[in-house]
């Protein structure tokens, strides 16, 4: 199992794959891609133990087309199917929504990407919060490439701590003791810790919270009417929404509905919808928030995948043009958006879990319900 899955929030991953058309299809729908049912596909995902609820919607060129609820809102059969317009967490999903701020920044003219670490944040290294920060760039902090400790690991968080509310800083000085990763460039290490940082640099240079930047920069110019990112502790969700569980004592599942938001924040926290999350991924693949030059950029900074690491997992549907995911969990909840490459199709789920989300089963049966809607011929 990846140790930063296990550990916490879900990285993003972007596979591709391709698209099929009906062999039946006549001349006036060639173009419609052969999709799945979605309610049949979420209520045989609902039927695995690890999965308490589930919702999903599949849209194709911006207009949803399926959605489905399967299980319940609660443990234990209780509380009713979850709405099919729910809010839910998002997860690592937030960090392209961070890297699209940081690259306008750059557009703007307010930041480089090869600006230090210690010179945006000189807190960083009057408090000796982190190591080699005159060194570390906007870009490996980016790209997972900086070597700074990830927060995120095993027994550094209470996953039932629900009630004390720790300032980026704190979360940010946890990994001071930690030992590095890799030499600042040197190599890919998953680390919501870098997400901290890029947040409180994008607060440092507007002057603006960080929530206050993604309703100005993503969530009001693409219309996503529903998704915020909690600028108040606690920052639970709005709205009748699916509850997600955890394993305590003796692996008894106890509710981290209220998870701690400080947790999340940069690295993890904007709750959103499948409408918005879909509108963010069509967005994000045009110009609307990012110019090409930029997006070229942002991805001249990415590494290669490290000969000596394990060979990614299979793509969605197995082929190799089609479909990306953005992934993201956390205590309690697992939550993808699958996109075709060509920006035609989404689907958007959610998962709320009876299990710990770094189970190894949960992402295989996630996929087979995507490949169940996205390639049912398969």
């Amino acid at each position: 199992m990846n140790r930063a899955r296990k550990a916490g929030l879900a990285g993003l991953a972007c596979v591709m794959l391709a698209l099929g058309t009906p062999a039946h299809a006549t001349e006036a729908d060639a173009a419609k891609p052969d999709l799945g049912d979605v309610q049949k596909a979420l209520s045989e995902l609902a039927r695995s133990p690890e999965i308490l609820g589930t919702i999903g919607a599949l849209y194709v060129d911006g207009e949803k087309v399926d959605t489905g609820t399967a299980g319940t809102r609660l443990l234990d059969g209780e509380g009713g199917r979850i709405p099919a317009d729910a809010r839910f967490r998002a997860g690592s999903q937030t960090k392209p929504m961070i890297q699209i701020v940081i690259m306008q920044l750059v557009g703007e003219g307010r930041l480089a990407l090869d600006d230090k670490l210690g010179d945006l944040l000189p807190v960083m290294v009057e408090k000796d919060l982190v190591d080699r920060a005159d060194e570390i760039t906007v870009e490996q902090m980016i790209h997972h490439t900086s070597g700074i400790p990830n927060y995120f690991e095993p027994g550094v968080l209470d996953p039932f701590d629900f009630t004390t509310n720790y300032s980026p800083l704190e979360m940010i000085g946890l990994t001071r003791t930690m030992p590095r990763t890799g030499e600042p460039g040197q190599s890919y290490s998953y680390s919501n810790t870098n997400y901290f940082l890029l947040g409180l640099i994008v607060e440092e240079l507007t002057e603006r919270s960080l929530a206050a930047e993604l309703e100005r920069r993503i969530f009001d110019p693409v219309g996503m009417e529903r998704t915020y990112l909690p600028d108040k502790f606690p920052g639970l969700i709005k709205g009748p929404h699916g509850h997600g569980y955890h394993p305590g004592e003796q692996g008894k599942p106890v509710d981290v509905d209220r998870l701690n938001s400080s947790y999340l924040w940069a690295a993890g926290g904007v709750i959103s919808t499948t409408d918005d999350l879909s509108s963010f991924a069509r967005a994000r693949a045009g110009e609307k928030l990012l110019s090409k030059e930029l997006k070229e950029a942002l991805n001249a900074g990415r590494p290669p995948r490290d000969p000596g690491q394990p060979a990614p997992e299979p793509p969605v549907c197995e082929r190799e043009d089609g479909y990306g995911v953005m992934t993201g969990g956390s205590f309690g909840f697992r939550s993808m958006t699958y996109s075709s490459r060509d920006s035609r199709v989404q689907f958007v789920l959610s998962n709320t879990l009876s299990a710990d989300h770094g189970d190894p089963a949960i992402d295989p049966l996630i996929k087979k319900a995507a490949e169940a809607v996205l390639c049912p011929a398969k």
